[in-house]
């Protein structure tokens, strides 16, 4: 009988005719098959091995409230209570990992954070200028992907992959870090009344409660559904800090409902009363949160909440010139790179910002805006070497962003 016949295998015995693949080794062979497998244990254990290596975070250890407040000035325009609050709440987490026990036993419980405001005030920008300045692993996840087990999407414990992900799955550096939650408002059940058949929002819900109180979570390294058969690690989230945010659509009728005003309508004419009209999310407690759709376990979970308040004219100006990261300072060197100099005129920056306005975009819409407006001159001036300058005034903005798809937004 020929060695082509005998050759096999000699991990999984298959025959050299039922393989693509026969390797052959110094007393044996091996199948693709078992290749891609042994890969996958190497790769699994090669991240077990650097988790348990794993090293410190390293923190500003002098880092006050006052400080991590400034910082933030230097990004995020306005917002100065909600600044206040979560530097505070920051400040205490971090304060509280660093403790040591004592005689009396008092633990200091983390505290997590809701913030409630509408789209562009600044929720992810805040949370991500934190991260920055603390020098821990951060990650943002999106909740309206996540649902409980059994159902079609993410579990919740993909939120730990990611976190892992981003540190090069340093369990110790992960399990310091801070989790972003966004649009936790479209998790929200239809009301505030419990149901005898409970939603898959619902159910969602009460898969993250575990995992932002602290809980030890066995994280699937790679994600949980596509690889089943992968070791999983074992991630501990008591110190992890979670923050939530979202926009809460519609719950200026709860705040004014229990306030026993209208929202539309108002001609009362007392000037204190209309602007209270104007700024009812400074209003907001937990109770109307849990009327719009959180069940009250995960609230109980987020003590600390925070509003931010909607951009008006004068900071959205200020966020498109003063920032750190102004988008006009962005542009700026962008254009200095081809040697070009930029410049806006006032005129044209106040038409944008009563664009954003209009269409109730925040300073997300800032940038929008500005990218319909420059996009030609970035894709042209490149190529034309004689141009030194580029200008852009209230005219030329106008006739820009009326050629653009954005100009046909209109607010319902």
């Amino acid at each position: 009988m020929s060695k082509k016949n005998t050759s096999k295998c000699s991990f999984c015995g298959r025959a050299k005719e039922d393989v693509q693949i026969l390797i052959t080794g110094v007393d044996g062979y091996i199948c693709e098959n078992c290749v891609t497998q042994a890969k996958q244990i190497v790769d699994t254990e090669v991240l077990h091995l650097h988790a348990k290596t794993s090293s410190k975070v390293q923190m500003e250890k002098n880092l006050k409230p006052k400080a991590i407040k400034e910082y933030l000035d230097e990004y995020v325009i306005g917002q100065d209570e909600a600044k206040k609050v979560i530097s505070v709440a920051v400040y205490n987490h971090y304060k509280r990992l660093n403790q040591t026990v004592e005689a009396d036993d008092v633990e200091i419980e983390k505290s997590n954070i809701l913030m409630v405001g509408k789209t562009g005030t600044g929720k992810t920008l805040i949370v991500k200028s934190i991260a920055k300045l603390l020098n821990v692993p951060f990650t943002i996840v999106d909740a309206t992907v996540f649902t409980e087990a059994g159902y079609v999407g993410e579990d919740v414990e993909s939120i730990l992959t990611r976190l892992l992900q981003v540190c090069d799955y340093d369990i110790d550096a992960a399990q310091k870090g801070i989790v972003f939650i966004d649009e936790i408002d479209k998790i929200s059940r239809k009301g505030d009344n419990p149901s005898l058949t409970r939603d898959i929002k619902e159910g969602t819900q009460q898969s993250l409660l575990k995992l932002i109180e602290g809980t030890e979570v066995l994280v699937p390294p790679q994600g949980g559904r596509k690889h089943p058969e992968q070791k999983l690690l074992k991630v501990d989230t008591k110190n992890i800090l979670f923050l939530c945010g979202g926009s809460f659509d519609g719950i200026d009728k709860i705040i004014s409902k229990r306030l026993n005003t209208s929202v539309i309508g108002f001609k009362n004419g007392n000037a204190e009363e209309e602007t209270n009209k104007e700024n009812l999310l400074s209003y907001i407690t937990h109770q109307d949160v849990r009327s719009y759709g959180l069940i009250p376990e995960l609230l109980g979970r987020l003590p600390v909440l925070v509003h931010l308040e909607e951009l008006d004219k004068t900071a959205l100006t200020n966020i498109l010139t003063k920032p750190k990261n102004a988008l006009l300072k962005q542009y700026k060197k962008l254009f200095a790179l081809e040697n070009i100099a930029f410049d806006m005129h006032a005129s044209a920056i106040d038409f944008i910002v009563d664009k954003a306005l209009e269409y109730k975009l925040g300073a997300r819409g800032l940038r929008s805006i500005c990218e319909a407006i420059i996009n030609d001159a970035m894709y042209e001036l490149p190529s034309q070497p004689n141009i030194k300058e580029f200008v852009v005034t209230a005219d030329y903005a106008r006739e820009k962003l009326s050629k653009s798809r954005i100009a046909k937004l209109r607010v319902a």
